[in-house]
């Protein structure tokens, strides 16, 4: 996959937007980020898989800037405009669970959803928390994890002002510690592989989802998976252009493409 050659300032149309865990309420959400990449990649459908808001966080501590704002009207305004809007939620938003089947604004708000690509085949859409044994066998054990989490992103950012200084890219903390933390890697693998096998029994020819904060797109056992990653850390979606080819894009200053990411990536560590 060629990296996008478009800039931050030039609109590139892409048929899909799949993007998810964006966490609107917390101090970690790359609101700014997010509104210019939407911006910048107007869509025929475009689909938040899940944790949008982050109700967990917002019990706590009410954290709503004006940016978060802007966030849930740039989506609203987006549908109002044609764009076909379907929001499944997430574990962290999983309250807006209670108003499946309905839709608010133009935006669908759906349980799953299935995605039919140019070429014909069927995605299937999630938000993946359903596979992931901890959130629903030992929810305690999901609120602790999620308060380290937060605690890390504080650390991060404090960490990448440092690096702003110095002229140094943005580097994700939380990101390089799951990498390197042998338990989290068999943790993603199985996840992804469990999601895949369960895509796959239901007669889809792929899934996308998100929960894990892990963007990545391969083929499990036949299956294609995709993960369209996080507005958190890695600022990536998932994305269909309008010849059908599926991409995961890392926003940066501009769109760019998951092997030019992980070069970077091998450069900054």
């Amino acid at each position: 996959m060629p990296t996008e050659s478009a800039n931050a300032q030039t609109a590139l149309h892409v048929r899909a937007i799949f993007i998810s865990d964006i966490h609107l309420g917390t101090a970690g959400c790359q609101a700014t980020a997010l509104l210019e990449f939407l911006r910048t990649h107007p869509s025929d459908y475009l689909y938040l898989a899940g944790d949008i808001v982050d109700g967990w966080q917002l019990r706590k501590r009410w954290f709503w800037p004006q940016e978060h704002n802007d966030v849930v009207q740039k989506l609203l305004r987006r549908a109002r405009k044609g764009c076909k809007v379907i929001f499944i939620p997430g574990n962290h938003d999983e309250f807006a669970r209670a108003f499946v089947g309905n839709q608010f604004g133009g935006i669908d708000v759906l349980e799953e959803a299935v995605h039919t690509t140019l070429d014909g085949r069927k995605l299937w859409v999630i938000h993946g928390d359903y596979f992931d044994g901890v959130v629903q066998c030992a929810r305690w054990l999901a609120y602790l994890g999620d308060n380290l989490y937060e605690v890390t992103l504080e650390l991060n950012r404090h960490l990448n002002r440092l690096r702003t200084r110095l002229g140094w890219p943005y580097w994700s903390l939380s990101a390089y510690l799951k990498h390197k933390v042998k338990k989290a890697l068999n943790y993603v693998t199985d996840f992804e592989v469990a999601v895949a096998h369960e895509a796959r029994a239901r007669g889809h020819d792929g899934v996308v989802c998100g929960h894990i904060h892990r963007a990545e797109m391969r083929m499990i056992n036949g299956t294609l998976y995709c993960n369209d990653g996080d507005w958190v850390e890695s600022r990536s979606a998932l994305v269909e252009h309008l010849n059908g080819r599926l991409e995961l894009i890392y926003w940066s200053d501009a769109p760019v493409s998951l092997e030019a990411k992980l070069d970077s990536t091998e450069t900054i560590m």
